[in-house]
C-alpha cells in the first residue's frame, strides 16, 4: 500500500514509518520542515510538505495514497483545547479524502479519555460531560466521518508510549522531580497508567492499516495499569531523592496543569484487540525500561 502518515517523524510515527516499510508499504509522510523531510528521505519514505493547519496539503496527501494514518497532534498543553479543535477538522479533511472508497483512515485517540477506576475495553465509550478532556474531539471526528462512508478505525494509545526518544509524560515527570527534589504520587498512589513501548504500538498501527473492519475501536495497550507510585519509585531511586505522598491539593501544587494525569486511574485492557488482529506485544514493560537508566541520562 502506498500510506500517508502525518506526525511521521514524531516519537511514534517514525517508528510506524519503519513498521510500514520493513513490510513492504510505500510510505508518504507530512512534513512541515526541510529537517523533518531530511529525515524522512534517509527513512526511505517520501515527504509530503504541509502541517496539520495546511488543510488542503492533508487532502492532496490523503487523496493520493491508499490508506492513512493520523498520528499528528500539536502537544502544546497550554492551547490544548484549540490543539484539539485544529485535530477534529484535519480528521474531517483526512475523511473527505477517502470518502466513498475503501481505503482505510486510522485515527489516534486515548485511553486516558475513558471513564476512570474500570477496567476499560474496547467497547467503553470517552465520557462526553462538561468535564471531558477536549481530546474526545479525535474520536468525535472519526464517528463523524464513519457516518459519511469512510473506512476508519480508532487505535486508542496509553497515557505512556514509552522507549528510547520519548518526550512525553514520563520525561516530564522526571524533570519535574529533579527540578523539585522530591517524586510524588497522591494518596496511596494506587492509580494506574496503562503503558506500551513505541515498537509495539507501531505494529499494533500497522495491523489496524491492513486488518481492520470499518468502525473498530482498538487498545495499545501492552500492560494494563503500571501503578503510579511504582513508576514514582523509580525515578526517585534513580534521581537520588526522597518519594513522597501528598495530598490532593498538594498533588494539584506539585504537578500543576499535569495533576489530572498524575492522579489519573485509567486501567485499559487490550485482550479483544490482540484477539482480533493478532497482535502482541513483546518490547519492554515501562518499569523496566525506566530501570535501563537510558531516561535520566542529560
Amino acid at each position: 500500500m502506498h500510506v500517508f502518515v502525518t506526525g511521521a517523524t514524531g516519537f511514534i510515527g517514525s517508528a510506524i514509518v519503519q513498521e510500514l516499510i520493513r513490510a513492504g508499504h510505500q510510505v508518504l509522510g507530512l512534513a512541515r520542515l526541510d529537517a523533518a523531510a531530511k529525515v524522512l528521505a534517509a527513512a526511505g519514505a517520501q515527504a509530503h510538505r504541509g502541517d496539520l493547519e495546511n488543510l488542503d496539503s492533508l487532502r492532496r496527501g490523503a487523496a493520493a495514497s491508499d490508506g492513512v494514518i493520523h498520528t499528528a497532534f500539536i502537544h502544546d498543553f497550554s492551547t490544548f483545547q484549540a490543539n484539539c479543535e485544529i485535530d477534529r477538522h484535519a480528521i474531517e479533511v483526512l475523511g473527505s479524502a477517502l470518502a466513498g472508497s475503501d481505503r482505510p483512515l486510522i485515527v489516534t485517540s486515548g485511553t486516558a479519555l475513558l471513564p476512570p477506576g474500570l477496567l476499560a475495553i474496547e467497547d467503553s465509550v470517552p465520557t462526553s460531560s462538561s468535564t471531558a478532556l477536549p481530546r474526545i474531539a479525535s474520536e468525535e471526528a472519526a464517528l463523524a466521518v464513519a457516518s459519511q462512508g469512510v473506512h476508519v478505525s480508532v487505535v486508542r494509545l496509553p497515557p505512556t508510549v514509552h522507549g528510547d526518544g520519548d518526550h512525553g509524560f514520563v520525561p516530564l515527570l522526571i524533570n519535574m522531580a529533579r527540578e523539585k527534589g522530591v517524586s510524588a504520587y497522591r494518596g496511596n498512589g494506587l492509580n494506574r497508567w496503562p503503558a506500551v513501548h513505541r515498537l509495539d504500538a507501531a505494529h499494533l498501527f500497522r495491523l489496524a492499516l491492513e486488518q481492520a473492519p470499518a468502525g473498530s475501536r482498538f487498545h495499545g495497550v501492552a500492560e494494563e495499569g503500571v501503578v503510579f507510585r511504582d513508576i514514582a519509585e523509580v525515578i526517585g531511586r534513580h534521581l537520588n531523592i526522597p518519594v513522597v505522598s501528598t495530598s490532593s491539593e498538594e498533588a494539584t501544587n506539585h504537578f500543576g496543569w499535569f495533576a489530572h494525569f498524575a492522579t489519573l486511574d485509567s486501567p485499559a485492557s487490550s485482550k479483544r484487540t490482540q484477539e482480533q488482529l493478532g497482535w502482541q506485544p513483546k518490547q519492554l514493560s515501562l518499569l523496566t525500561d525506566l530501570e535501563r537508566g537510558s531516561y535520566f541520562k542529560t
